[in-house]
């Protein structure tokens, strides 16, 4: 079976697009019979950095299914400041909003690393949510693990340190990409983060003097993973661990598998040296703390 589509936007020469033989795991998790049903009406386009593919509060009239992009969920203040919720990279889309709401997204879809990402019309993903239950608990699935995703990045944005958050994006970074290298300036992962420039660059100093990552002109190269493991907060690992489990289970339902408890481990302290930021502070002295 083919597990892509014959069908795909045009480059400005007139040529079709080509992506680098990377899949999104949700569409790979499809049964191939749905796949089949969406295979022709699946069209390939690039996500360019910095690109807004849905504004918040407008209406989605396609879901995006990134293979080697990451599209940043983004909550704009009334000052402008940003904070991000949550990654979407190949291991699932942007889109939920069309089968769980009115089609409206409640933050800004933004292209964060630049790739390609396959889309299908709204009315398509709905017809086929609608059409077949293991497509339902399929998608359903990646939908509790998005919002737990976004329920954690809270967690960790209140408690833990900027060098602890820093950690956690570059590493849910590196599960979505290929390679060790990441391209985002200090001031995306300021906005991302929702603290003060200065910030990250005093964490990325301390990560770079440590041996774990090299920096150069929004190139981030990380040396040694174990060691951000190492520094991360727990945040990282609960929202990994709940993404497998739920990948673990198959459709149509069967038993749930035992909901472990043990990973919810005490918070962290954040290492010597950086203090974690205190209930009833602000955003600002939270980040001066870390």
């Amino acid at each position: 079976m083919t597990r892509i589509s014959d069908r795909h936007e045009k480059t400005d020469d007139g040529t079709a697009l080509q992506s680098k033989g990377q899949r999104n795991l949700l569409l790979e998790a499809l049964d191939p019979e749905v796949y089949e049903r969406l295979a022709p009406r699946l069209e390939l386009t690039t996500l360019d950095r910095g690109e807004i593919v849905c504004p918040a509060g407008q209406k989605l009239s396609r879901a995006y299914f990134p293979e080697s992009g990451i599209i940043s969920l983004l909550h704009v203040l009334e000052d402008g400041s940003t904070i991000e919720s949550a990654v979407i990279g190949n291991d699932g889309m942007l889109g939920v909003a069309i089968f769980t709401g009115d089609y409206t997204l409640a933050s800004e879809g933004r292209v964060q690393t630049e790739g390609y990402a396959h889309w299908l019309p709204a009315e398509v993903l709905m017809d086929e949510f609608n059409r077949s239950a293991a497509t339902r608990n399929h998608l359903l699935r990646y939908t509790q693990s998005l919002i737990a995703h976004a329920s954690q990045t809270a967690i960790c944005n209140r408690y833990h340190s900027v060098q602890q958050q820093l950690c956690r994006r570059l590493l849910l970074n590196l599960d979505r990409m290929p390679g060790n290298e990441l391209f985002m300036t200090h001031d995306e992962m300021a906005r991302a983060i929702g603290v003060r420039r200065e910030g990250i660059s005093l964490a990325a100093a301390r990560m770079q003097r440590a041996g774990s990552i090299t920096y150069r002109r929004g190139r981030i190269t990380v040396l040694d993973r174990k060691a951000l493991e190492k520094c991360v907060c727990e945040c990282y690992q609960v929202v990994r661990e709940e993404s497998e489990r739920l990948k673990s289970l198959t459709a149509p339902p069967r038993e749930h598998l035992p909901y472990s408890t043990e990973r919810r481990r005490r918070v962290r302290p954040a290492p010597p040296g950086e203090d974690r930021a205190q209930p009833g502070k602000s955003r600002t002295q939270g980040e001066i703390d870390g």
